[in-house]
């Protein structure tokens, strides 16, 4: 398991609505969100060792509520890297030569405050049953906006839905590391659109834009550009598509927990 708690340091909106200078250590419902997010992980019973990649791996000396999982050896601090992706490739990398095998490999945020063990089961369990190499949560926008229609999110549209992601991934074997390692071209390549074309294909883009594929149909295609299964794992909670990007994504979830949206 392994939580993605790097951040952009004081200057980001969350740190500077919070008065923190780690995005992960901001305050939700009184607890710092990366605690929130670790102790969801440790009550299911589908996650065993827990890494959490961080900026500043002694952040962790500073949750004491954490202390139990560090002491029993179930829970450690890794180096972030500079991108999400070069950070899961740097903790893959870093687990192994610890004679761990990281596989299967659970990815989450530290900013997923509203995660619960709930949906952890339900998505490893779902990740399993698609016997895709490589799972990536997603909630569609009709179950988010039932519940939470004031809630404003980044969507994917397909021909059957939109859907938000759910910060939460599944690499299952050593040859999912095939997407980790695509998106860190895609990093690269972010001040150069025209040359993103050239990672997916044009006429994977192409057909997204007009939208030709369902949410499956879209996720067969990219299979067949990586040679690797990927497929979607449709999370039937409303607050899996919920993370804290922003102020107002702070104040949602406060109140989410306060029970009072």
């Amino acid at each position: 398991m392994l939580v993605l708690a790097g951040d952009r340091g004081p200057d980001d909106p969350v740190c500077q609505a919070a008065g923190v200078a780690h995005k992960c250590l901001a305050p939700v419902g009184g607890r710092a969100m990366l605690e929130r997010v670790v102790e969801a992980l440790a009550a299911s019973g589908e996650v065993g060792r827990i890494a959490v990649s961080l900026t500043a791996p002694g952040l962790l000396d500073g949750l004491p509520a954490l202390a139990p999982l560090r002491q029993d050896g179930r829970l450690r601090a890794l180096a972030a890297a500079g991108s999400p992706s070069r950070s899961v490739l740097r903790a893959v990398e870093e687990l192994a030569q610890h004679s761990e095998n990281p596989f299967p490999l659970l990815v989450t945020t530290a900013d997923h405050a509203l995660l619960t063990a709930a949906m952890v089961d339900h998505f490893c369990r779902a990740s399993r049953a698609t016997g895709a190499e490589v799972t990536a949560g997603l909630t569609a926008s009709a179950v988010l906006l039932a519940r939470y229609p004031q809630s404003q999110r980044t969507y994917l549209t397909f021909r059957d839905e939109r859907y938000s992601g759910s910060n939460l991934f599944a690499l299952m074997s050593p040859a999912a590391m095939a997407l980790p390692r695509l998106w860190r071209r895609v990093e690269q390549q972010r001040k150069r659109p025209w040359r993103i074309a050239a990672v997916f294909g044009p006429l994977l883009l192409l057909g997204y834009l007009l939208r030709c594929f369902t949410l499956d149909g879209a996720m067969a295609r990219i299979s067949a550009r990586l040679g690797v299964a990927v497929a979607a794992v449709k999370m039937p909670m409303a607050e899996a598509a919920i993370d804290v990007d922003k102020a107002a994504d702070l104040e949602l979830v406060e109140a989410i927990l306060a029970g009072k949206a």
